[in-house]
Order: structure tokens, then C-alpha cells, then sequence
């Protein structure tokens, strides 16, 4: 069959990627450059710890394709399983932990408690006032800025066609698919599959589906490289959004961090979005929490992203349910990152072979008509 994807993000690339290696002929459309949306603005967390516990399904098939990727792309993403850990100041967000710990359990996520002689032996310079933390230490970090180039390359290389820089103009449902009008010129395929990003609700809703989504930037910063410490991503258990901070070491010795500051609206029309530098300063504060040492480094760069955030935090994925043929995967809310690959598997899966190994139930276009 004839696939046409909508969005050149990690969502997309990885769709188009996952969905030519099934026998399908892809076209990817973006309308900028290859992963320059939200993909290269996010953190580059994979993480299952703290997830709606409907998503660990998906998480976990993600997670097995992240560690066959750089076989599977020919190229290294800097995917490393080194381990994630949440640091906890209170008792509050100690029983949280516990309570989430619990119920994930049956969803095949087990979850180390660590006390703070644990944490001061394993991990030295991490929260000196933390009371406990959670570990996962099969999850870890890749390279936002290598992923989704890699997946469109990978793709390419399956017969995909990858077309940058194409505004859509108009999108419309004929008897035998769909015909999009690009700035580069027309394209027809029997299926269409909206990987838009925050755009996706727009989409959505020229086929008759409402999707309560808001546009909004995360403001993340990278300081200068240190010596190599850090193994794990850092987090932090808290009901306090002022304190959820998050941070991680790269290779080349930059922290990279974000976290603990209100997401700012962002404009669809053109989409861009700044970090805003009278913000740091309480981020910076934060994030000094997990690591104290981190107040005597210079940060040397910050940045945001346009991201889409549904009502309920969770992604809109699978069928449509006005228009056969059509399929979305978007609104992922700023935690999409880790999915990635398996929502490219997925889907590719369900539009080639009819069904979904992976519930995505909870994931529907209509779940908020049938919630009203």
C-alpha cells in the first residue's frame, strides 16, 4: 500500500522507517527540516519510570528497539542504558514512589528503592539531602539531534521518499485515499498517517476530531563540558512542579537539564519557540538540588521547542474514527521521546497488518467525545 506521513520528527521518521521495512511505499512530508521540531528540542530521556501505566506497553517495546538501534540504523544514536534515577527530599513523594512502584510492577517495570547510604555510595554528588530515590537501570539517554535523521536516512535507503521544506496546502479525502497539496507539488497515497506533532490536532480536526492540545515550549539549557561523573539520568519525585527538575551527562562532559519552570504558550504560526533567560536562574536552583556542584558551572547555551500537551497528558494514537484510511500518533506531550520507535513500530503495524500487538486503546481520537 501507498503511505503518506505527516511530520519528519522522530514520530514520523521512525514511522516511515518501521513502515517501508513492512513492504509499504512511504512518503514522509515535512515542513521544515528533518527532526527540527520537537525531537531536537527534548532532553533525550528514555525513561519508563513515572509513566501513565498504559503507556509501559509501548515504553517497553520502544526500549528493546532502542537497544537494537544502532544495528538496526547503521549508525550510533548515543542510546546508553545507563540507568535512571529519581531522587526523593520528602515523605509525601517517598509514598508516591512506593504507591507507583506497586502498581507498576505488574506491567513488567520493576523499580529499585535506594536509601541515601545507597545513593551516596553509587552515585556520589547526587542529592547530599535526599531521603531515597527510585532506580530503573535499564533505561538511559540517546541523542535527540542523531535519531530522527537517522531513522529518514534509514527509510530512505528502504525506497521512502523524504520530502523537506513542503507546506501543506490542502488535504483531501478521494475514493481511493488521500491527495495532499504541498508547496513541492501533489502527493496521493491510500492511507495518511498524522505524525504533526503539535500541529497534529490541526489535522484532526479538518477530518471532524476535536483534540483538546495546547502548544508549549520546554526551556532546557546544556552547560560547559566537565569531567565525565554522571552515568545515570537524573530525576526527582515531587508534587511540586517548581522542583521537577531533571538533568543528564553526556559523554563529552556537558550536563544537559531542564525542568522546574512553567511551560511557555508558543504560536503555531511559524511554531518557534525561546527559552526565556530571566527563568534560569530559579531553574538553575532546582536543578542544584540534584546536583549541588552544577551552581559553579557556566551554562552556555538554552533553547526550547514547540511541543504538543493534550488535555490528559496522553498521546493520540491509531485509527481515525471518522475517516478510513487515516491514522494519527501526535500529542505526546513532552514525554514522547522514549516511544518513539515503538510508536513508529507500532503503527507501521496496524496500518500494514490491521491490528496492534501493543494496546493503544487508551490511546484514541475519541476517547474525549466519549468522555463528554
Amino acid at each position: 500500500m501507498d503511505v503518506i506521513v505527516l511530520g519528519g520528527g522522530l514520530m514520523g521518521t521512525a514511522s516511515a522507517y518501521f513502515l517501508a521495512r513492512r513492504g509499504a511505499r512511504v512518503t514522509l512530508i515535512e515542513r521544515n527540516r528533518i527532526g527540527t521540531g520537537a525531537t531536537v528540542a527534548s532532553f533525550g530521556n528514555i525513561r519508563r519510570t513515572g509513566r501513565h501505566l498504559s503507556q509501559l506497553p509501548l515504553a517497553h517495546r520502544a526500549l528493546r528497539l532502542w537497544g537494537d538501534a544502532e544495528k538496526m540504523l547503521g549508525r550510533d544514536v548515543e542510546f546508553r542504558a545507563t540507568g535512571h534515577i529519581r531522587l526523593i527530599f520528602d515523605e509525601d513523594s517517598l509514598a508516591d514512589m512506593r504507591a507507583y512502584a506497586k502498581a507498576a510492577r505488574p506491567w513488567g517495570l520493576d523499580l529499585e528503592e535506594l536509601g541515601p547510604r545507597e545513593i551516596r555510595t553509587r552515585f556520589s554528588g547526587l542529592g547530599p539531602e535526599a531521603i531515597a530515590a527510585s532506580f530503573s537501570p535499564h533505561d538511559g539517554s540517546g541523542n535527540p539531534r542523531l535519531i530522527a535523521p537517522a531513522f529518514a536516512e534509514a527509510a530512505r535507503k528502504l525506497g521512502a521518499a523524504i520530502v523537506e521544506d513542503a507546506r501543506i496546502e490542502n488535504i483531501e479525502r478521494t475514493d481511493s485515499g488521500f491527495l495532499v497539496a504541498t508547496s513541492k507539488g501533489m502527493f496521493a497515497a491510500e492511507c495518511l498517517l498524522n505524525t504533526a506533532g503539535a500541529w497534529g490536532a490541526r489535522i484532526a480536526a479538518q477530518f471532524g476530531e476535536a483534540v483538546p492540545l495546547d502548544a508549549r515550549g520546554p526551556q532546557m539549557g546544556v552547560t560547559e563540558p566537565l569531567p565525565h561523573r554522571i552515568l545515570p539520568v537524573v530525576g526527582i519525585w515531587t508534587r511540586n512542579k517548581d522542583h521537577g527538575a531533571y538533568l543528564r551527562q553526556v559523554e563529552r562532559g556537558n550536563i544537559v537539564f531542564g525542568g522546574a519552570v512553567e511551560r511557555v504558550s508558543v504560536d503555531l504560526d511559524p511554531g518557534h519557540a525561546v527559552a526565556d533567560p530571566m527563568r534560569l536562574p530559579a531553574q538553575l536552583g532546582a536543578v542544584a538540588r540534584l546536583l549541588p556542584t552544577i551552581a559553579q558551572v557556566a551554562v552556555i547555551r538554552t533553547w526550547s521547542g514547540c511541543e504538543g500537551y493534550v488535555r490528559d497528558m496522553l498521546p493520540v494514537m491509531g485509527r481515525s474514527a471518522t475517516t478510513p484510511g487515516l491514522f494519527h500518533a501526535f500529542g505526546f506531550s513532552g514525554h514522547g521521546f522514549q516511544l518513539g520507535p515503538g510508536v513508529g513500530d507500532a503503527m507501521a503495524e496496524l496500518i500494514t497488518a490491521g491490528y496492534c500487538e501493543t494496546p493503544l486503546d487508551d490511546f484514541r481520537v475519541d476517547r474525549f467525545g466519549r468522555a463528554a
